[in-house]
């Protein structure tokens, strides 16, 4: 396990490092859904999805997590360092700077308020370290619902930039920014 924490009135909430071997069907049934189109890998076999995990899996700059809610997988998180992924040759990355991917409760609809509360719980992941300053992250320009989560939870916006396969928003939250919106709880 790699971070617990409790979510008040949700349960346990833990990260797993993705195994790509026993989490591939798994992470394909979510990822191939019409409501995850924005990941990027709805016409995807396991064997695919499998081994793009398995690349991942062997970067030193790039990490993927199952989310667990009370021991049930809830979703995927991913974080990579902008400078080794294509994002950072389209902005300029400041040293601290983190990504993240996230796909929610995917296939079902999530308790309410849950989104809300996992998404300062996954910044004070990140944050634990010192070293990192900002979260940058680069949704789709379309993926309205991610825009407006972003919003809500403080990230301020950047420039629209051209990835290889989507047109993205990009989007930082700053610890600063953070740490004065949110307490870390006892």
């Amino acid at each position: 396990m790699t971070y617990q924490e409790k979510i008040p009135n949700f349960g346990e909430l833990s990260l797993v490092a993705l195994d790509p071997a026993a989490h591939a069907d798994l992470v394909h049934g979510w990822v191939t859904q019409p409501w995850a189109a924005f990941w990027g890998m709805g016409s995807h076999s396991v064997a695919e999805v499998r081994e793009i995990y398995e690349f991942v899996d062997g970067l030193d700059t790039h990490h993927a997590y199952l989310i667990m809610l009370d021991g049930a997988p809830i979703g995927l998180f991913q974080t990579y360092q902008p400078e080794a992924d294509p994002v950072g040759e389209r902005y300029t990355v400041r040293p601290g700077d983190v990504g993240m991917h996230l796909l929610l409760a995917p296939g079902r609809r999530p308790p309410k308020g849950l989104t809300t509360a996992i998404g300062p719980a996954l910044a004070r992941f990140l944050f634990a370290d010192p070293t990192r300053l900002r979260i940058v992250v680069e949704p789709d320009v379309r993926n309205e619902r991610a825009l407006d989560r972003l919003r809500r939870e403080g990230f301020t916006f950047g420039d629209e930039i051209d990835m290889p396969d989507k047109r993205a928003q990009l989007a930082f939250l700053t610890r600063e920014r953070y740490e004065s919106a949110h307490a870390v709880p006892a």
